[in-house]
């Protein structure tokens, strides 16, 4: 699935009716640098789960939060570089349990990736669940 996460795959027309927007709000947008539809070769804007994704969030930031464009700009950059920490913390996690470390890394390790996730969903970052192969079964972000 994550491959088709990033796939190209709705007209302006339909990735407006899924994130409950108008066209013209996608097209401003766009225009802000929040969100980079693809093109196609006929200049067509094609959005991916990825671009929906982050229009609902831009939309919960302005909507619900009540911030500017300017402030969700930056709310937008702090989700990512949330997200990269989130999977350098991951990584490090691998790297504890692979070294034999992985009690006492692994009470560490949950509460660094619960706090990191809850700053994400008050940035409004929020997707499905989606299940790990670790033994404790959580639901965990991507």
């Amino acid at each position: 699935m994550a491959a088709r996460f990033n796939e190209p795959l709705f007209v302006i027309s339909v990735a407006a009716r899924l994130v409950e927007m108008h066209p013209q709000t996608l097209r401003k947008y766009e225009k802000e640098g929040l969100i980079e539809p693809s093109r196609t070769s006929g200049n067509l804007r094609l959005y991916s789960d990825r671009d929906i994704e982050r229009l609902r969030q831009v939309k919960y930031l302005v909507e619900q939060r009540g911030l500017n464009l300017a402030g969700v700009q930056l709310v937008l950059e702090l989700t990512r570089k949330l997200r990269l920490l989130r999977e350098q913390t991951d990584a490090l996690h691998q790297d504890a349990a692979r070294n034999g470390a992985q009690r006492r890394a692994g009470d560490s390790y949950a509460v660094l990736r619960d706090e990191l996730d809850g700053v994400l969903r008050m940035l409004g970052f929020v997707e499905e669940p989606q299940r790990d192969d670790r033994r404790d079964g959580r639901p965990i972000l991507q």
